[in-house]
């Protein structure tokens, strides 16, 4: 998997260990043990989610907000093409996410005033605008809290790794990250639910039985120490995934119908998607895919036409398309976004280039009760801002909460004890609902 960096010098891999044990990287057997169950909501239409991240901000001007009459130093070199939707246009280097546009809503003239990648990228994977002193959690991480799955599954997936974090709420409430991608038409392995290395399910029934005779040995300090206390519990679960064939088939995309596969490239991207979508199928609660290289300060152009935009059409396409073939699309809340979008204006740089703008990007919202075929929101003439009110990233979360029946409103107590609602500032946003 190619690792990208980020033009502030942090390599997106160690931005993403940062933080709160980085939020993720954790063993099956370390995730289930710091897990915990929550309260469960059931009045959103989503019963799972999908969580797109496009880290490195995609430009809006060549993807989704296009602005043919602009002068040329503004437009760039794509055109727009008509969508099955009358009056919606998009990239011409979309094609297959044009004509699927009756499944999912465009936001426009999303705005902030965050133009660094960690910070931006906070913002949006929370809705809470980025404080020094608290963490707030990812949308992944309160959907663990608040709507917990099916045991057997972790209640939080990344493939292969995620910006989100558990902030205040804790490591207990961190993703299991992948840390690799799947590959086309082969069982995709991750370290602790697949059995590997010649291991039969009887040499792992034999080792936790060893395990459970250590245990029994320093049962009188657990009830002394919080971190012991539960061990044995979420061994328990630990185990009981690793032995679980419905744990290790829902990883398996090489059991996909040919029907579900050929909607999907082969590339990383479009394959990563296609395990989304059989983790929530299979009662995963909460996926999350990033797909990185989006922050194009050089060769904008080429690079969005000969690798970013092709990736981006066939893995969002597909995964529309599966979840409906799956029955599963109005049930699933679906969100793709980066953290910004790039200058309207294009630079001088080598190949021609954008650099970061907050003040102006595009969000994509499909499922979960989301009235698909439509635009809600926009730029300016010259994609530089809103054209009338903007759309905040508060408004984005905060809707995709609502989506999914959880209060965005409800307060939590920070490990100082102070309340903080799940999103401070946040409304639903007016016409995205069906």
């Amino acid at each position: 998997m190619a690792v990208h960096s980020d033009c502030d010098g942090i390599r997106r891999r160690d931005f993403l260990k940062a933080g709160v044990l980085g939020g993720a990287g954790l063993t099956v057997a370390d995730y289930l043990r710091l897990s915990a169950e929550g309260a469960v909501n059931t009045e959103g239409k989503a019963k799972r989610a999908i969580f797109v991240s496009l880290a490195g901000g995609p430009s809006h001007m060549d993807t989704f907000d296009l602005k043919p009459k602009a002068p040329a130093e503004f437009r760039g070199e794509f055109n727009p093409i008509k969508t099955n939707v009358p009056g919606i246009e998009i990239s011409e280097h979309l094609p297959k996410l044009a004509k699927c546009m009756d499944k999912y809503t465009i936001l426009r003239g999303v705005s902030h005033n965050v133009a660094a990648h960690a910070l931006g990228t906070d913002y949006l994977v929370t809705g809470n605008r980025p404080l020094p002193a608290l963490k707030f959690p990812g949308v992944g991480s309160v959907m663990t809290k608040e709507r917990p799955g099916d045991p057997e599954l972790p209640g939080f997936v990344a493939i292969p790794d995620t910006p989100q974090t558990p902030g205040y709420l804790g490591v207990r409430y961190a993703p299991l990250q992948t840390n690799s991608t799947p590959r086309a038409g082969q069982p995709f392995r991750i370290r602790g639910v697949q059995l590997g290395a010649g291991l039969k399910i009887s040499d792992i029934k034999r080792r936790q039985g060893l395990l459970n005779d250590l245990d029994k040995t320093f049962q009188g300090f657990e009830k002394h120490d919080a971190l012991l206390s539960g061990l044995d519990k979420f061994s328990q679960q630990a185990y009981g995934m690793i032995i679980s064939p419905k744990a290790r088939r829902a990883f398996d995309i090489s059991k996909e119908t040919p029907a579900i596969t050929k909607l999907f490239g082969t590339d990383s991207f479009s394959q990563s998607c296609l395990l989304a979508a059989r983790l929530v199928e299979s009662g995963e609660p909460f996926a999350s895919v990033r797909h990185g290289g989006w922050d194009t300060h050089n060769n904008n152009f080429g690079r969005l036409k000969d690798e970013l935009l092709p990736a981006l059409d066939g893995a969002i396409s597909g995964l529309l398309l599966a979840l409906e073939q799956k029955g599963l699309l109005e049930s699933t809340a679906v969100i793709v976004t980066g953290e910004f979008g790039r200058t309207p204006k294009i630079t001088d740089r080598e190949g021609g280039g954008r650099n970061h703008w907050p003040r102006a990007m595009f969000v994509l919202m499909a499922g979960g009760g989301v009235k698909p075929g439509q635009v809600i929101g926009a730029s300016d003439s010259q994609g530089m801002g809103p054209a009338a009110s903007a759309i905040t990233p508060d408004a984005v979360i905060a809707s995709y909460y609502h989506m999914l029946g959880i209060d965005f409103t409800k307060e939590y107590r920070t490990t100082t004890g102070r309340p903080v609602m799940i999103v401070r500032n946040g409304k639903v946003i007016d016409g995205l609902l069906g």
